[in-house]
């Protein structure tokens, strides 16, 4: 009943209302056009009638579709844009036409385009987007679009494409895709398996080809060699070097994390302590503990200090910084994650907080963590679970060493094996 009252509205209101002067407007075919193609325009014109189901405002010199261009016309099924100087289309230009089922904006010159808009165009058939600047789909792009028919991104920007771009477009039976400056890299190759499984028509394909690197370019998608990939993996690991070590107050926590993966995964560190959350895109130090210039810290150094090489140092470690840390690679193929909760308990006077009595409860139940050849592993990754515990004696340990002269930082594990009583737990990424 909406919907009726909607149309009623909009053929009355489409009676009294004049077409924009530079346009024509009539029924033809039962449908009706409003023809402004042609025309110099610099912006779309107000004044449709509100029962137009077909608009061409192609080969005019649009610079930019804005929110609302086309609210005039709630009923457009044809929307023809191309050959204008289009490069912004914005939020709200196209969102309000659900009834829309073909949009041609190929031939233009767009790079922003407000790709959220497609979620509202549930009745699409066809889209022409073609002969444009975009260098980028995002992964739900098209989630909405299941009776699109056909689907032209030939002649673009495009390096990758998200896994799954085009999964939700069940009704599709025509791509074209060529002619982009593919990176043909392990992000692309599940896209090559795809076409070749498909029964979607994908012409000239020998033109959707690699653009880097050098020695693939030129190389049609579908003939490109196999590639060595690997999705990323962690591996988590803690250091002292003596087994059942009571460490001193102002120690230095070490952690490890071993990635691997091709490409090279980039790391990144998330923690969370009574003091709060903080990420860290590895490293923001250089290998002799140096800040790194895309690193520095309002107080010149890091309170956690990540190398290239995976390791995390936190000197002076204390009650504040007990907590969660986690360690995350991420490349083409996916991510994986490794995490570990440190906690400090001081022997013989309850010092365990609650992390210390889950430990301690898992291994009365014969869970959790086991020591095997001097390695503390957990069962799993809710187990992962470190206690350190302090002695009641003694000076804090010195995080500087003298190396013949000036004062300098011994670089990663090897200054805390000179420096540290540490005990060796691998937390496994599960």
């Amino acid at each position: 009943m909406p919907e009726l009252c909607l149309v009623c509205w909009a053929l009355l209101l489409g009676l009294a209302q004049a077409c924009p002067e530079a346009c024509d407007c009539g029924e033809k075919y039962g449908f009706q056009i409003a023809d402004c193609a042609y025309r110099d325009l610099e912006a779309v014109p107000p004044g449709f009638p509100a029962n137009v189901t077909t608009l061409s405002l192609s080969a005019n010199r649009l610079p930019a579709l804005p929110g609302g261009a086309f609210r005039e016309a709630p009923l457009l099924q044809s929307l023809w844009l191309a050959h204008n100087q289009i490069r912004v289309v914005a939020a709200g230009a196209l969102a309000p036409l659900g009834h829309l089922k073909s949009l041609d904006l190929s031939h233009n010159l767009i790079s922003d385009f407000a790709w959220a808009d497609l979620h509202a165009l549930h009745a699409l058939q066809l889209l022409k987007m073609d002969s444009n600047e975009l260098d980028f789909i995002p992964r739900d792009a098209f989630r909405s679009l299941g009776a699109l028919r056909s689907l032209q991104l030939n002649h673009n920007r495009l390096h990758t494409l998200a896994e799954g771009t085009f999964a939700p477009l069940a009704a599709l039976s025509h791509l074209q895709i060529n002619d982009n400056p593919f990176d043909c890299t392990c992000g692309i190759l599940w896209f090559k398996a795809w076409a070749l499984a498909t029964a979607v028509s994908i012409p000239e394909r020998d033109n959707i080809a690699c653009s880097s690197p050098h020695v693939l370019k030129g190389t049609p998608l579908g003939r490109l060699p196999p590639l060595p990939c690997s999705a990323p993996s962690v591996q988590l690991s803690y250091q002292p070097s003596q087994d059942g070590a009571e460490l001193r107050p102002g120690f230095v926590l070490a952690l490890h994390c071993d990635v691997d993966g091709q490409p090279a995964p980039q790391l990144r560190w998330h923690i969370q302590t009574p003091r709060g959350s903080v990420e860290i895109a590895s490293p923001n130090v250089d290998a002799d503990g140096r800040v790194l210039p895309s690193a520095l810290a309002a107080d010149g150094q890091p309170r956690f200090q990540a190398f290239a090489n995976g390791s995390l140092l936190i000197p002076d470690f204390g009650k504040l910084e007990e907590g969660t840390y986690s360690c995350l690679a991420t490349n083409e193929l996916g991510s994986a994650e490794s995490s570990v909760n440190v906690a400090l308990a001081t022997p013989g006077e309850g010092g365990e907080d609650a992390l210390g009595r889950r430990f301690n409860g898992k291994a009365v139940e014969g869970k959790g963590c086991y020591t095997v050849d001097n390695e503390v592993q957990p069962s799993g990754p809710e187990d992962n679970v470190v206690i350190i515990y302090l002695s009641r004696a003694g000076t804090p340990e010195a995080a500087v060493v003298k190396a013949g002269g000036p004062e300098q930082r011994l670089p990663g594990l090897l200054w805390l094996a000179q420096s540290l009583l540490l005990l060796f737990l691998t937390c496994t990424c599960f």
